[in-house]
């Protein structure tokens, strides 16, 4: 919407986000063989999404919003995640990128908190 000049959004809200198909951080290694949803599903669940493309540089910001670096403009983002889940350091990530392109995001981290937790 904020690159087609589309609807003003009046927020983002991303309950334990998949954000980064590149299965870089530590979380996505801490949590494998492991969990509801664990690095496994993870590379099954980018797999389904991007092919042969998954982790590669041929991978578009809009499908996986990680990869983006320019957030500015933005609506406002609440981020919700568990500290004991694959997701944990690309939400932290984007959230610390959001604060630092000026967007105003609220993150929590559920201190054991695993994928789905919540439910």
């Amino acid at each position: 919407a904020r690159d087609r000049k589309g609807p003003r959004l009046i927020g983002q809200v991303l309950i334990y986000p998949m954000l980064d198909d590149r299965d870089r951080t530590v979380s996505s290694g801490q949590f494998d063989g492991v969990g509801v949803w664990d690095r496994q599903s993870n590379r099954t669940g980018w797999t389904a999404l991007l092919g042969e493309r998954r982790g590669t540089d041929d991978v578009s910001v809009y499908a996986a919003p990680a990869r983006a670096t320019d957030l500015t403009g933005l609506p406002p983002a609440f981020i919700d995640c568990g500290s004991a889940e694959v997701f944990r350091d690309e939400d932290v990530a984007y959230a610390s990128a959001l604060w630092a392109a000026g967007v105003q995001a609220e993150l929590h981290v559920w201190p054991g908190g695993f994928h789905g937790f919540d439910l």
